[in-house]
This record gives structure tokens, C-alpha cells and sequence, in this order.
């Protein structure tokens, strides 16, 4: 049985490349690290899009609010086994006026709406996995120009307000910064080694839960 993980995210996922200014290839961003990592077991889905947030709409761009999004985007792939979110990065950008519990109870909102769709398997609702993405760096110019201000600040107390949710939607969490970091010279995005070591946390993760899940349910 092939089972199926939904990573749903920003540029970060999409692989934006801090250096080229380009985007990373398949080989190199994490969801297609994770897929060589989880083998043919797994089909890894990448839904990246640079600027999406978790529930906002960008007053200069449409399409950006990730709520929005989603709902189709868990139809469109169905069943899904895990849903896999790494967003908050674009809520801390200055237009949105947010705190860093204003951008958890965002991704609250995403994490239920997982949680009461059907989009798993058998009509269930997929396990979710939320992330509290690799803080941001001191602000250089380039982001500055994006709009991040003084978002590194609020990017530090992000994952403790995620961790607080998780908890109390019974998902699972894992705090990005703990494995990967952004590069230091731009300050958004991840360097290829940050997608790497992203990619083997998420995946020994996976390993744990579904062989624990498993083995609780006589599977194999």
C-alpha cells in the first residue's frame, strides 16, 4: 500500500534559492528529499507557493491566503495519509500587522481544517503535521524590500505558539529552527543543506508515527 503526504508551504517549500535567486531542483528541496528518504512506500505531493500565508490575503498579490487554497487543494489529492504544513514565514511581514499568536491561531484555522475534512483515507481525516518554520534572519536589504521588517523578532516566538496549538488540536509538531536554519546572508529562505536535514527530520518522524500506528493496529 502506498500511502501519501501532502507537504503544503511557502517559497520554502517551493525551494527558492537564497543564493541564485532562482529555485532549487526536485533532488534538492525537501518534500523531494523526502521522497528519496520514504522511498516508493510514499508518494510525496509538493504544494509550495512563494508568498503564501497561512490566512491572509496580500493586498499586492492574489492568490497568497493559504486557507483559501487548501480546501481545494485537499480534494484535488485525496486520500491523503498526512498533511505536512510549514507556513507563518510571510504572516510576519509588516502589511499584515500580526502577532506571533495572531499567526498561530492562522495555522489553527489550516490544522482544522484538515482535521474536519475527509480528504484521508477511507473518507477519515489525514493526520496533520504542523511546523513552525526556521526563524528569519537579520533583515537584509532583499528582505527588507519583501516587506519582513522587524519580523525576526516575532519569528522567534513563533514555534512556541505553534507547539501550544499542536498540543491542543492533538497533532503533531515539529519545530523547524531545532534542524534547519536560514541562510545568513539573505535571511528568509533555506540553503540546500537546510533542506536536507529538514527533509531526514520529517522523515524519521514519519517513520515513528506510522510504524508506531501500524504496529497498534496489526499492519504491516
Amino acid at each position: 500500500m502506498t500511502r501519501t503526504v501532502l507537504c503544503f508551504g511557502d517559497s520554502n517549500t517551493n525551494g527558492a534559492d537564497p543564493v541564485s535567486g532562482g529555485r532549487f531542483s526536485w533532488s534538492v528541496r525537501w518534500p523531494g528529499v523526502l521522497q528519496e528518504l520514504l522511498g516508493p512506500a510514499w508518494r510525496v505531493i509538493e504544494e509550495g507557493l512563494g508568498g503564501r500565508t497561512t490566512v491572509f490575503d496580500e493586498p499586492f498579490n492574489e492568490g497568497k491566503n493559504g486557507r483559501t487554497y487548501l480546501v481545494p487543494c485537499l480534494a484535488s489529492h485525496a486520500p491523503i495519509d498526512l498533511v505536512v504544513i510549514m507556513l507563518g514565514t510571510n504572516d510576519l511581514k509588516e502589511v499584515y500587522r500580526t502577532t506571533p499568536s495572531m499567526i498561530a491561531s492562522g495555522m489553527t484555522s489550516l490544522v482544522r481544517i484538515c482535521r474536519q475534512s475527509e480528504a484521508g483515507p477511507n473518507a477519515s481525516a489525514p493526520a496533520v503535521l504542523v511546523i513552525a518554520p526556521a526563524p528569519v534572519g537579520p533583515i537584509s536589504e532583499l528582505a527588507a524590500l519583501w516587506g519582513f521588517g522587524e519580523g525576526e523578532r516575532k519569528s522567534r516566538e513563533v514555534a512556541l505558539m505553534y507547539r501550544l496549538l499542536a498540543e491542543r488540536e492533538g497533532v503533531q509538531f515539529l519545530d523547524g529552527g531545532s534542524v534547519a536554519s536560514v541562510d545568513p546572508a539573505e535571511g528568509i529562505h533555506l540553503a540546500a543543506e537546510a533542506h536536507t536535514s529538514l527533509a531526514r527530520a520529517v522523515a524519521a518522524r514519519i517513520g515513528e508515527w506510522f510504524q508506531t500506528e501500524e504496529t497498534a493496529t496489526g499492519g504491516g
